[in-house]
């Protein structure tokens, strides 16, 4: 029997892969997600992503392991999860009515094989007003995102229109993630 493992305490990812019906366990990898601030948005979320894969790696030894990592980019500058609500707003108006990149890497284990991936999605936002910022910070929801903000959930009302993969900006790129699970022989 297969056994997949995420190593992710994200609600986010945990819910995009029970939507497709796959059987997995998860353990949370807490690594140091410090890395060379000289790499490309896409080669650190995937070296942060094979971190959080190997960190858990030894204890599953015959399992897939699942990682992922997302960032939100902007002006080739990281926006992380806010520090306070000044910082949502600040990060929000910065946003507004501009365009910003959303790079999700993955890594996937699976004894001594790792793929590596990522996509990376467009999103715009419309012209928000102050009031609209506001109200977006009060409702909490921006605490815990990368970029302050949730596609998934009140945040959309924020985006205009995105080009790439909508649950890459989530947190997982789902179809292309299960392609890759498969090319590695994993059909659970």
């Amino acid at each position: 029997m297969q056994h997949l493992v995420l190593a992710s305490g994200s609600p986010r990812r945990k819910e995009l892969l029970r939507n497709v019906k796959l059987s997995f366990d998860v353990s949370v990898s807490n690594i140091d997600e410090s890395i060379d601030e000289t790499l490309t948005p896409e080669e650190k979320v995937m070296t942060i992503a094979s971190k959080k894969a190997k960190a858990i790696a030894n204890q599953f030894p015959d399992s897939y392991i699942l990682a992922a990592d997302t960032a939100v980019v902007f002006q080739n500058q990281f926006l992380g999860k806010p520090k306070s609500e000044q910082e949502s707003i600040h990060v929000l108006k910065t946003l507004s009515n501009q365009t910003h990149e959303v790079v999700t890497g993955v890594a996937i284990l699976f004894k001594d094989t790792q793929k590596l991936f990522f996509e990376r999605t467009e999103v715009t936002f419309w012209d928000l007003t102050d009031e609209e910022i506001q109200a977006y910070v009060a409702s909490g929801e921006p605490k815990d995102k990368a970029g302050s903000y949730g596609i998934q959930g009140l945040g959309s009302a924020l985006v205009k229109h995105i080009k790439g993969d909508y649950f890459s900006v989530v947190g997982l790129p789902v179809s292309r993630t299960l392609r890759e699970l498969r090319n590695l022989g994993f059909n659970g």
